[in-house]
Order: structure tokens, then sequence, then C-alpha cells
């Protein structure tokens, strides 16, 4: 039984989240290509998985595992050869994942952008002692020690 098999895909056990799997999966151009070919949600022979894409039937089954460990595809058996069909949930939920980081990451830019904006706060967050450079009184004595 593989990985894949064992929890969904994505999750720790403890419901959190880990979409590392998935986009190391699909961080190979090969596999995004095998990808894109049961994107239809047919199933396919790794015969004809691998016309056309240059690589030997060894290194189409080595790609097909890593996106079976990832839960990207799944394996049947059919007779004498396997057959691979697309997942399409991990993707969705990788998709969502992003789409939250995304508008967390908008969100962030946002108050920056409203900070730096707004007219003699620029450079100094709510709460910061005033600047005492200005007035004198925040300079320091240094004293170097004598040199050897």
């Amino acid at each position: 039984m593989s990985r894949a098999d064992q929890r969904p895909a994505g999750h720790h056990g403890s419901g959190e989240a880990d979409f590392a799997p998935v986009f190391a999966a699909l961080g190979d151009s090969n596999r995004l290509r095998l990808i894109t070919r049961l994107s239809d949600g047919q199933p396919r022979s790794i015969t004809q998985l691998t016309g056309g894409l240059g690589l030997t039937r060894q290194g189409v089954t080595k790609h097909l595992r890593v996106l079976e460990e990832a839960g990207l595809v799944s394996s049947i058996r059919a007779g004498r050869e396997s057959q691979f069909a697309l997942q399409p949930e991990p993707v969705a939920q990788a998709r969502t994942y992003l789409e939250t980081v995304s508008m967390q990451w908008d969100d962030a830019l946002g108050r920056l952008q409203r900070f730096v904006e707004t007219p003699g706060k620029a450079g100094k967050a709510e709460g910061d002692p005033p600047d005492l450079r200005a007035s004198g009184l925040g300079r320091r004595r240094t004293t170097r020690a004598p040199r050897r």
C-alpha cells in the first residue's frame, strides 16, 4: 500500500495541510505533461502515456510513482497492465491554499501601503518613542579602548 493510500493527500495526521509533496511532484516538466495528458479524466496505460514524451517506459513509470505518492494519480490494474487516472482533489486543495496565501499577501501589502501613505507616519510605527536624535538627547558618548 502506498503512502497516498494511507492518508488523504496534502494532510498530516494532525489535520494540518502539507502541500510540499504535491508542489514537489508538480515541479517537474515531465510530470506536468503526464498530468496534462490525464486531465481529461480518462485512465491511460503506461504505453499510452509514454508516446511522444521522449521517455522510456521505466522513466514514465518512475514519474507516475512520484505522482501517485503525492496523491495526484491513482493506478488501477486492468488485466496485465496498470491504468493511471488523475485525482483532481489534491490539485484543487493546493489551488485553494495558494489563493489563501495570495489573499494574505495582498492584505499585508495593503496594510503596508496604507502605513507608508499616511502623512506623518511614514517610517514610524504606532507606539514608537519620539526621535531623540533630532533633539540631541539621544546621543551616546562612546569611548574607545586605547590601542596597544
